[in-house]
């Protein structure tokens, strides 16, 4: 199978392109100040791919290609040599795009009908780079088990542009990441895996840059290959490998959320950079009835064709060159429903997801599915194959319920907590394959949780209409910050309650990087479009409240210290374990198993999970909660007969629980062991 891409070799370089629309391809040459030099079109193709080997070209030729053949955007056929376009093989890519009227295909004819446009588009479009091949390079990965992992969403420019210790030309870029104080950080607070935002190549939308906005979350992509180069100096692949390697020297892990579902090129009137000139047909999904017209199942315009063989080919490639090349530790897909889309909708057998799932460049990754999209039957959580773990965002909006106060959400919270075995149990998956979060990218903060009723997306150009307007916060009587002392108490301690449940669950945590010290972003819960002091972290909350993380810490090194917060599978009643048994139980605040018809107002109870081994050796653990308002007197269960308090949040009795009797404050939680 012919390489895709630019392959160096001694004397030359070999150009391929995969194009199964074209009558012609043309490799275009520049220099360093992007100027065309000479072209040339590919002499050789072979079942649509078109190649060719070029003498004394050689790393660090800038290239772009120009594809001839049919154009008629009423039948989706968009080839138009006026257009360069990017590798989509390309390892790495120079210059930034510039929107202007040369990047668009055509322009407005009458009614739908499109007239080619015949404007160069290249002083406006990124170049391509021969990049060198290299062997793998050696990385000390940390291979951390899924039942130890404790994810940490991050964005790599928001994560530094306000950290006191990262140099003032390293915020924002992968080497703040490998900034040692901001690792020594990180591995303090005790998460596994560091899970970056989309660091693929991506452009701004159009409408951003008329507002003076720019894309922030980096879901825009218009290569799968290429660092971004906003996030690097002089040499965006090297410096994202050094971050990685920096990342598991200190122990962590690198996931990678990736977005295959769209790309930046838009819908039918979007700019073309890339796929859409190359074979447009071929990446994109259309109408059937209508091929100018994009299946929009992303909500941004487009949807990539997994249905196409070489399009699953360009994915897992993509994804093998970062897992063996660039050397990450998994990949968290965005909108990944759309991976396992036919023409009629989601298959967890589609062809797309066996390729990851079975590619040994992947073998022994972590793969995370966003388990949702926009278009029809689009939300799928609990159906994706065995390997992979999702996104749980029924454990999000649980908690959050939960812990606001809504009346009838004990019950369930109690299955969130058990690992959500009514979502995963019946597909033989694990605990762990639920990913449990209550804040990410995509929502408020934890700050903003407890402090927002609403939205207030204003800054984002949208008249606020933008951004989930179901948020299931609570603001405990004032919209936004308040200098009450009684009310900022309780918002900390409804942090804390939140963050205690997250890690005292079963399934994998997930935490939004900067909710351990209080990061806000004033209400805005869509701020894809803050590459401003809105979206980047600040990290004043560290000072402001230095306690608050201290005990963020806290609860992760019990979770990590305590087994049975950890299980491997599910427990009802009692489960056989290696000659054991492992016992779980639900304990009303009378100390009583709890019936079913307590649940739908239970808001003051303890779990309890006991384990003895076939030595007969005990442990157990239990976690009691109180949802009242006021203090609440939980009554503990028999055995074991003593047992001490390991993290406290609102309990007034000592460290030792005496009579088995624990009081709680109001909105309170605990953890005990035997």
């Amino acid at each position: 199978m012919t390489q895709l891409g630019s392959t160096p070799e001694t004397d030359g370089t070999n150009f391929a392109l995969y194009s199964g629309a074209a009558e012609a391809v043309e490799l275009c040459f520049f220099d360093a100040t992007g100027a065309q030099t000479h072209a040339q079109f590919l002499a050789n193709c072979d079942d649509g791919v078109w190649h060719e080997f070029v003498p004394d070209s050689h790393v660090g030729q800038r290239y772009g290609y120009r594809v001839h053949g049919p154009w008629s955007a009423e039948s989706g056929l968009r080839c138009n040599p006026a257009k360069l376009l990017i590798d989509p093989y390309a390892r790495e890519i120079e210059g930034g795009f510039i929107w202007h009227d040369a990047v668009f295909d055509s322009k407005p004819g009458d009614g739908r009908r499109r007239i080619i446009d015949t404007q160069d588009s290249a002083p406006y479009v990124p170049r391509s780079v021969v990049t060198a091949m290299h062997n793998p390079p050696e990385h000390n990965r940390p291979h951390i088990p899924w039942k130890e992992t404790i994810f940490y969403e991050s964005n790599v420019r928001g994560f530094t542009m306000q950290h006191p210790a990262v140099a003032e030309a390293e915020r924002g870029k992968f080497a703040g990441m490998r900034n040692a104080e901001v690792l020594d950080y990180l591995r303090a607070l005790g998460i596994t895996s560091i899970e970056l935002m989309p660091i693929q190549a991506f452009i701004d939308e159009h409408h951003l840059v008329s507002q003076k906005l720019r894309n922030f979350w980096g879901y825009n992509t218009i290569n799968f290959f290429a660092p971004m180069a906003r996030y690097a100096g002089a040499e965006p692949r090297a410096e994202f490998a050094d971050m990685v390697r920096a990342i598991h020297d200190a122990g962590l892990e690198v996931i990678l959320d990736v977005a295959y579902n769209h790309t930046g090129e838009s819908g039918f009137d979007g700019p073309t950079v890339s796929f859409r000139g190359i074979d447009n047909l071929c990446y994109y999904r259309v109408d059937e009835d209508d091929p100018s017209s994009y299946v929009n199942d992303t909500g941004c315009g487009n949807t990539v064709n997994v249905d196409h063989p070489q399009v699953r080919r360009l994915v897992v490639d993509s994804l093998g060159y970062f897992a063996e090349h660039m050397g990450v530790d998994g990949f968290r897909f965005d909108l990944a429903t759309i991976l396992g889309r036919h023409a009629h909708g989601f298959s967890n057998t589609h062809p797309l997801l066996g390729d990851i799932s079975n590619d040994p460049r992947l073998k022994n990754l972590k793969l995370v599915a966003e388990p949702w999209d926009p278009g029809p039957g689009g939300y799928q959580l609990g159906e994706f194959p065995a390997r992979w773990s999702e996104w749980n965002d029924q454990y999000r909006d649980t908690v959050r319920k939960f812990w606001r106060g809504d009346d009838g959400s004990s019950g369930m919270l109690a299955q969130r907590m058990h690992g959500s075995a009514d979502i995963f149990e019946a597909n033989e998956r694990p605990p762990f394959a639920s990913v449990n979060f209550v804040t990410s990218h995509d929502g408020f903060t934890l700050q903003d949780v407890v402090s927002y009723d609403h939205r207030h997306n204003e800054a984002n150009g949208e008249d606020n209409r933008d951004g989930h307007g179901h948020n299931l916060s609570c603001n405990y009587g004032h919209e936004g910050p308040s200098d009450d002392f009684e009310l900022q108490e309780l918002r900390r301690r409804q942090r804390l309650n939140i963050l205690a449940t997250l890690l005292f669950s079963q399934g994998t945590p997930m935490l939004l990087a900067g909710d351990e010290f209080g990061n806000s972003q004033h209400g805005n819960n869509n701020a894809y479009a803050q590459d401003n002091e809105i979206g980047w972290l600040d990290w004043s909350g560290l000072l402001d409240d230095p306690d608050f993380s201290e005990q963020v810490r806290e609860l992760i090194w019990l979770r990590r210290e305590c087994p049975l917060l950890r299980m491997q599978d599910y427990v009802h009643n009692k489960l056989p374990i290696n000659g054991g048994d492992v016992e779980i139980s639900w304990v009303n605040a009378a100390g009583k198993i709890k019936h079913d018809d307590e649940w739908s107002a239970s808001k003051a109870f303890t779990l309890t999970i006991s384990a003895r081994k076939q030595d007969g050796t005990e442990s157990a653990m239990g976690v009691s909660i109180n949802c009242h308002h006021e203090e609440t007197t939980i009554r503990l269960p028999a055995t074991p007969s003593h047992w001490r308090i390991s993290y406290a949040n609102g309990v007034t009795s000592e460290t030792l629980v005496e009579n088995r009797t624990l009081t709680l404050d109001g909105r309170s939680i605990a953890l005990l062991q035997r």
